[in-house]
């Protein structure tokens, strides 16, 4: 059986808020060996973590990430936004999927310019559609990628030749047994997200995949306990 790494779903949001900096180490300590969170900018160019494009689902603020200086993101969420990093400084020497939502290319560039003057481009990796991986291709040369995919048509060479993805990052429903063989046979390794029952799980791991994603880091290091020697 291959082994599986957990990858925690921005953090562990059943137990802490989402995309924080308490997220991640709760993450960590609940066994994920990486951890997935989004990040956007903000008006002056700052890197923070955030999924959505406001701040009102998280933080009760109706008012668009890309309008607001970081400065007035701190107050507005009592210093709850974290940047990316202070993230990579959380994360220690655990890696970060760094989840790129509307990724542009001046976006691209500022988040993987903090990966490189944090010194933490072995340990990141890049996960969102085809658009912004080569926007991160271009930005390095030498970045992993998990290039996130929604059909079972397989991408076309000529996008797998100008991305280089290390992983294919499928929605859970999408991945099979013949999925992963024929994705495994082209070289790469597959990723699964966002599985959250153990029954789910244990389809996964009997599918083959190489990491899988979930709000649950707990109950997905419980299964592979059980499931892997």
């Amino acid at each position: 059986m291959r082994p599986v790494t957990v990858v925690g779903h921005r953090g562990d949001p059943y137990r802490v808020r989402e995309n924080t900096l308490p997220s991640i180490a709760s993450a960590i300590e609940q066994g994920a060996d990486t951890v997935e969170i989004d990040v956007r900018l903000t008006e002056d160019g700052v890197p923070v973590l955030l999924h959505d494009d406001t701040l009102k689902r998280l933080w009760g603020h109706d008012r668009p990430l890309a309008e607001l200086p970081h400065a007035r993101v701190t107050e507005l969420t009592g210093g709850g936004v974290p940047t990316l990093r202070e993230a990579l400084i959380t994360a220690g020497d655990h890696r970060l999927m760094l989840d790129l939502p509307g990724g542009n290319e001046d976006s691209v560039r500022a988040i993987v310019r903090t990966v490189r003057e944090c010194g933490a481009g072995e340990r990141v990796l890049y996960c969102a559609g085809a658009v912004a991986m080569l926007q991160v291709r271009a930005a390095d040369p030498s970045a992993e990628i998990a290039l996130t995919w929604t059909s079972l048509a397989p991408p076309r060479p000529v996008l797998l030749d100008a991305v280089r993805p290390k992983w294919l990052n499928y929605r859970f429903g999408l991945v099979s047994r013949a999925l992963t063989e024929r994705i495994h046979r082209d070289g790469l390794l597959v990723s699964a997200w966002t599985a959250d029952t153990r029954r789910t799980m244990r389809k996964l791991i009997g599918n083959g995949v190489d990491s899988i994603t979930t709000n649950r880091v707990d109950a997905l290091a419980s299964v592979l306990r059980r499931t892997q020697p």
